[in-house]
């Protein structure tokens, strides 16, 4: 990978801002003519930095549910107990997203849910298959303050 300057940063915070800009205001964005600017944007795309493009869609709107933070501890810490429960959490639809983490617990996961007894049955049918939860916290989330849906690090605003 080539390094980044100080375009391809300011190119990258725009598109996590607003991948939809036209290649016109993108280089008049950044001070360059069309042709280099979107040059750049092909390079950060072949390179992987960009890895798309989507629609941030506020579901909340159209569907009413329920989201609750869980951290998951596990009774043992091999590779393939935790391949296997990172693999059962990343094909559940009811996983928008988790994380392992470092300190006291293991996993931090936000579970999408219909309501608080869909969310139940889904942690009874994890704790059913055997993958290893020794205990885990349930959160009820009650409002969203701040999301970082595609928040860029603050060296990206220099």
């Amino acid at each position: 990978m080539h390094k980044l300057d100080r375009y391809d940063l300011k190119i990258l915070r725009i598109l996590s801002e607003d991948g939809r800009i036209t290649k016109s205001a993108l280089a008049e964005a950044i001070n360059l003519s069309v042709t280099p600017a979107w040059e750049r944007v092909r390079k950060l795309e072949a390179s992987g930095l960009v890895r798309g493009y989507r629609a941030l869609v506020d579901w909340g709107a159209l569907f009413r549910t329920q989201q609750v933070l869980v951290e998951i501890s596990l009774a043992r810490h091999t590779a393939q107990d935790m391949r296997r429960f990172e693999q059962r959490l990343a094909e559940a639809p009811e996983v928008a997203f988790c994380y392992a983490t470092g300190g006291g617990v293991d996993y931090i996961a936000m579970i999408r849910a219909r309501d608080i007894d869909h969310y139940q049955r889904f942690i009874d049918a994890l704790l059913l298959e055997d993958l290893g939860i020794e205990r885990y916290y349930t959160y009820i989330v009650t409002k969203t303050v701040k999301t970082g849906e595609n928040l860029p690090p603050a060296e990206a605003y220099e």
